[in-house]
């Protein structure tokens, strides 16, 4: 079902991208597969400013991927925005983005989180989360170390496949190599508590009933339980701790958010602008403060309790282009070890 959000007012002070949008670039159509009400206000902010219309299709990435595919150079789309580096590389293995040059995306996104192709806007770590009973929080201080013998029937996680744990492999195949990521992966899966299953959320509230001494997930995940005033979320909080891995190493790993615009996108001009306007203060400010998420851009201040308790950490470096080139063997490697 098409969303389409219509502009209420027209722009007079988007900064450098305040310009009044053309006939020809007078609406934006966006494939999302983020599918979180917050990003409501960040669309219809964009559409304040610039009278630029957003038509909005959500589903899911295959499927919006197979849509694209389906519509040939006929597709309606202009950008493609979703979660995790893996979806992103793989909408760009298919060659469905074009290139695009501004200098704001360049000055404003740092390096290591953009490509010629498709830029990050957001950035969420995964962390190691633990039972307080049940294990000690120097026996996970890396991601290595979920291959412990001593974690034997104590690691819960998603499954192998999910794109969040792909990722996580394809982190682990650059920094420590093919070979010791399989091993790795064969001793966890040695060590779990349980098949998996379920998201995040579950491996977290699966650590707090101790069904499993130690999990790993995705921080926004965790900054909601932690925000929550629910009392059954305060008591999960209260018996779970919180490691941020390898920070005497590479650093704890980040996935992201990102977008492209299509090379067929018949609005090019609004594709820019909305790009550009996803690396503004106030978009940042969106998704940090709307989505437990850290902006990428380093000046902007991040209003999240959630975040403020969790503080600081060690991110990785690894350029997101260099993240996906081994994914794919991140799969292969999780087929052979049985992690599924």
């Amino acid at each position: 079902m098409m969303k389409t959000i219509l502009a209420t007012s027209i722009a007079t002070g988007l900064g450098v991208w305040a310009v009044q949008a053309s006939a020809a670039d007078a609406e934006l159509n966006l494939y999302s597969a983020r599918h979180y009400q917050t990003d409501e206000a960040l669309y219809s902010n964009f559409t304040k400013q610039t009278g630029i219309k957003i038509n909005r299709i959500e589903a899911k990435e295959d499927e919006l991927l197979e849509r694209v595919r389906n519509e040939g150079a006929n597709s309606p789309a202009d950008v493609f925005i979703t979660v995790d580096a893996a979806r992103l590389a793989k909408a760009d293995e298919l060659g469905i983005f074009a290139p695009v040059k501004s200098k704001i995306l360049e000055d404003r996104i740092p390096a290591h989180l953009r490509t010629e192709r498709w830029f990050s806007y957001s950035t969420r770590a995964r962390v190691i989360v633990y039972n307080k009973d049940m294990v000690k929080p120097e026996q996970v201080q890396t991601y290595e170390s979920l291959a412990d013998p001593a974690l034997k029937g104590k690691v819960c996680t998603r499954s192998g496949s999910h794109p969040y744990n792909l990722s996580l492999g394809a982190a682990l195949v650059r920094h420590d190599g093919v070979e010791a990521t399989e091993n790795w992966a064969r001793n966890v899966v040695a060590n779990f508590a349980r098949a998996p299953k379920g998201g995040d959320t579950d491996q977290i509230k699966a650590v707090a009933a101790g069904e499993c001494g130690v999990a790993i997930a995705n921080t926004y995940y965790l900054a909601r339980i932690m925000n929550s005033s629910k009392p059954e979320d305060k008591e999960i909080v209260e018996r779970i701790g919180t490691v941020w891995p390898n920070q005497k190493t590479w650093g704890t790993h980040i996935n992201v958010s990102g977008a492209g615009m299509l090379k067929t996108a018949p609005n090019k001009g609004a594709a820019v602008k909305f790009l550009e306007y996803l690396a503004s203060d106030e978009a940042q400010a969106y998704f940090a403060n709307g989505n437990n998420e850290w902006p990428v851009v380093a000046s902007v201040k991040v209003n999240n309790p959630a975040l403020d308790k969790l503080g600081a950490f060690k991110a990785d470096a690894l350029p997101v282009g260099e993240l996906a080139k081994t994914a794919a063997e991140a799969q292969r490697i999780y087929d052979r070890a049985g992690f599924r």
